[in-house]
């Protein structure tokens, strides 16, 4: 089983690096995963290079692959203006140009920081609607923390939380969700007037 971190810190420590050894390290005590951390800080100029080139790099490559053949994955952004930092959202961007079914069915643990709690809300606001779209299965507990949030009890217990759910998603769920079809297809749509004729009765 692998699960892959993808941490768009900028600085060296940083508090998204940090937040997400914790995640991982909560998640890997429950599934026995083995970890994969993508650094896109280390990525950047691959990342812009896709959007111009119309294809990635092989280190940006190796990590799409990782990310696609994930059995979890855990996202860490830190908040520039009350939402992802863009580095975060090229990175997916560029994902989804190269395979748009890259996350479907995929659980995924959302996680920020930030210098203040009042941007918590970028979980729901922003990294939830985005894997939505991306067709990944979102773990209920996003992970949120603020400066003031280290070594506070609250963040242990939110960590603990969600890593159980993706954990749980993981083992059981995650193989059920890769059952179904990855891409929409209208032509696989039955004309209502046919599901309506195959209800009448015989004769």
């Amino acid at each position: 089983m692998r699960l892959v971190v993808v941490s768009a810190g900028l600085s060296v420590p940083s508090s998204t690096r940090l937040l997400a050894d914790r995640l991982a390290a909560a998640t890997a005590g429950q599934t026995s995963a083995e970890v994969q951390v993508i650094e896109l800080r280390d990525l950047a100029v691959e990342i812009a290079h896709t959007f111009t080139n119309g294809f990635p790099a092989p280190p940006l490559a190796d990590a799409f692959a990782a990310v696609a053949e994930a059995d979890g994955l855990i996202v860490v952004t830190p908040v520039f203006s009350a939402s992802y930092s863009g580095l975060f959202k090229s990175f997916f961007d560029a994902l989804s140009v190269t395979d748009e079914d890259a996350l479907a069915g995929k659980p995924v643990l959302i996680a920020a920081t930030g210098g203040t709690a009042r941007h918590s809300l970028v979980l729901d606001h922003a990294l939830r609607p985005l894997f939505a779209y991306l067709k990944a299965v979102v773990v209920p507990t996003g992970v949120y923390a603020a400066s003031e949030d280290w070594g506070a009890e609250g963040l242990d217990g939110r960590t603990a939380r969600a890593a159980g759910e993706l954990a749980a998603l993981m083992t059981g769920l995650s193989g059920a969700a890769r059952q179904l079809p990855r891409r929409d297809s209208f032509e696989e749509v039955v004309p209502f007037e046919q599901r309506l004729a195959a209800l009448r009765p015989a004769g």
